[in-house]
């Protein structure tokens, strides 16, 4: 059986104010292209479909046009991430199941695979632990408690069928790294969730980290199709196609096209503009920052004489302190929970306590869940 493994389209997501609907419609392209040509039986996409759980009417209707387009060629196995809204994603599930299209979002369904050839797919959609503690009457409200569970009920369910077994999870599981792109889902302080947890099935299509991630041979991220943050700067972006055999699998990676691509540097403003060696980056979108021991004036403008393509400035100046940062770059990357630390530091002349900051996160996780179950 030939299945690809692609996750984290976040259809919608601009990169630093550049729209990237484009980029992500030739992706789109491109994933039909490679489903038709390596004739793929089945797509999995491992949550993550959209990046904001009220997506806009663009990226709805280039969704719409993907798993169209896609389920005229294969069948297509699509779960919920922690970015996309489950019930907004899930809407109309049961009807798009006669069209091929097998939409998961609905964590009381995780034992109940989609049968695809010789194989039973199970989604294991992106487990809010506050969400599914009681109905599952966890002993603890964790990442690892959450998914242990769901991978119990994959195990009753595929000990009872002579298929294959394969799963979709959108979780942070040792041995990948994370970028500056995902958001946070620690809770209590952890995150992340042991690969022991799908021991038993043969193949575990990961989505939530944004890099490709090989953590077994058998339990793997696809990572994002398109970098989304400067820290995915080396990152080679695509999808896994993989043959399953009875005696293991084979796999390939196939990149997916790149729209510009990236590059961090730094230095003095004079050498940046004018030294020869620099001028690889000329076509690159670029994050830069300066060094000289003063800002230079008109920094932005003059470096997008030589650089167009220069989105992100900072200033590190060699031996010291920057004079001062401006609100961009003093929020640029940095999470919401940050943000929100940092204003408490400065009202209160210290820094956030070890509860102020639980208080926080777990304010912030309500109302993320609330707008996702909106």
């Amino acid at each position: 059986m030939r299945i690809l493994h692609t996750s984290d389209w976040h259809l919608g997501r601009s990169f630093h104010r550049e729209d990237l609907l484009a980029a992500q419609a030739a992706f789109v392209d491109h994933l039909v292209e490679t489903v038709t040509a390596e004739r793929v039986e089945c797509v999995l996409v491992s949550g993550d479909v959209y990046d904001r759980a009220l997506p806009a009417v663009d990226a709805v209707k280039l969704c719409n046009e993907a798993l169209e387009r896609l389920a005229e060629r294969t069948r297509i196995v699509l779960i919920a991430g922690n970015h996309d809204s489950a019930r907004r994603l899930g809407f109309g599930s049961s009807l798009m199941d006669a069209a091929g299209v097998h939409v998961r979002t609905d964590f009381a369904t995780v034992g109940e695979p989609v049968i695809v050839g010789d194989a039973a797919v199970y989604g294991i959609p992106y487990l809010e632990p506050e969400l599914v503690r009681h109905p599952w009457d966890l002993d603890e409200r964790s990442h690892a408690a959450a998914l242990t569970e769901a991978m119990r009920r994959v195990r009753a369910d595929a000990a009872s069928r002579a298929e294959r077994s394969l799963v979709l999870a959108h979780a942070f599981v040792t041995g990948g790294e994370s970028s500056e792109s995902e958001r946070d889902i620690s809770v209590g302080g952890s995150s992340q969730v042991s690969a022991s947890v799908f021991e038993g099935v043969d193949y575990a299509a990961l989505g939530h980290l944004h890099g490709r991630w090989r953590i077994t041979d058998r339990v793997r991220y696809s990572g994002s199709p398109l970098a989304y943050s400067f820290s995915e700067e080396k990152h080679v972006k695509g999808s896994w196609l993989i043959d399953l055999h009875a005696d293991g699998i084979v796999s390939e990676f196939v990149a997916s096209p790149v729209p510009r691509r990236l590059a961090r540097v730094r230095g003095r403003i004079d050498d940046l503009l004018t030294d020869a060696s620099y001028e690889k980056y000329e076509d690159r979108w670029l994050q830069v920052t300066l060094t000289d021991p003063r800002r230079p004036s008109a920094a932005m403008e003059r470096l997008r004489r030589r650089f167009p393509h220069t989105l992100v400035l900072g200033y590190a100046p060699e031996g010291g302190r920057a004079e001062s940062r401006t609100w961009s770059d003093r929020v640029h990357e940095r999470s919401t929970l940050d943000l929100a630390t940092d204003f408490v530091a400065e009202v209160t002349d210290a820094p956030a306590t070890a509860p102020e900051r639980a208080l926080l996160h777990e304010a912030f996780e309500a109302s993320r869940r609330k707008e996702a179950m909106a």
